[in-house]
């Protein structure tokens, strides 16, 4: 019994920090949403900063050693990554835009395999849920790549907003359920 005080107090402090976390994640998809263009460029820039520091990683891999094929790999990756970030952070629309066209890209063959994937376990319950999803994606794919390049204005912010909201309510409801177990058990 004595033990059970600190964990409750874990638990607690835990699923506080899971609602917070939450509401800020609600709060950022709704920004997405409300403004995709911003959250697009935002995604654009973070993916060319991600790039910077690959690259930078790469370098610092290469002095690391193993042979001279490994050091003029690690450096070469290096350059590209870092000349691909660079590019990305100092023109960052036509990063939205090549980002865009990529994503079109990966949702269409998403779906091809979604819909490949149903006719090999179209036997198996709940196998048209898979299906449907193919379909949709095949839908939002196309959507994206046909109306591209003005779908670069919206395709990635509010993709990625509704991916926040739906993150945050979910961990809202994950930490509302954690708060209601705590109360159940120390009741």
């Amino acid at each position: 019994m004595a033990t059970r005080g600190p964990v409750v107090k874990a638990a607690r402090t835990f699923s506080g920090w899971l609602i917070v976390a939450a509401i800020l994640f609600i709060v950022l998809g709704a920004f997405a949403i409300i403004e995709p263009a911003v959250a697009g460029l935002g995604v654009a820039l973070l993916v060319g900063w991600l790039l910077i520091f690959g690259g930078v990683s790469h370098f610092v891999s290469a002095f690391e050693g193993g042979g001279a094929r490994r050091v003029l790999f690690e450096i070469l990756a290096g350059v590209v990554f870092v000349v691909g970030g660079y590019y990305m952070v100092t023109h960052p629309l036509l990063a939205l835009s090549t980002l865009t066209l990529v994503l079109a890209a990966v949702i269409l063959a998403a779906g091809v395999c979604e819909i490949i994937t149903y006719f090999r376990l179209r036997s198996e319950q709940a196998s048209g849920w898979i299906l449907f999803n193919g379909i949709v994606a095949l839908i939002l794919g196309a959507l994206i790549w046909l109306h591209w390049p003005s779908s670069s204005v919206w395709a990635i912010g509010t993709l990625v907003g509704v991916n926040l909201l739906l993150t945050g309510i979910t961990r809202l409801m994950v930490g509302l359920t954690g708060r209601k177990l705590i109360r159940h058990a120390t009741a």
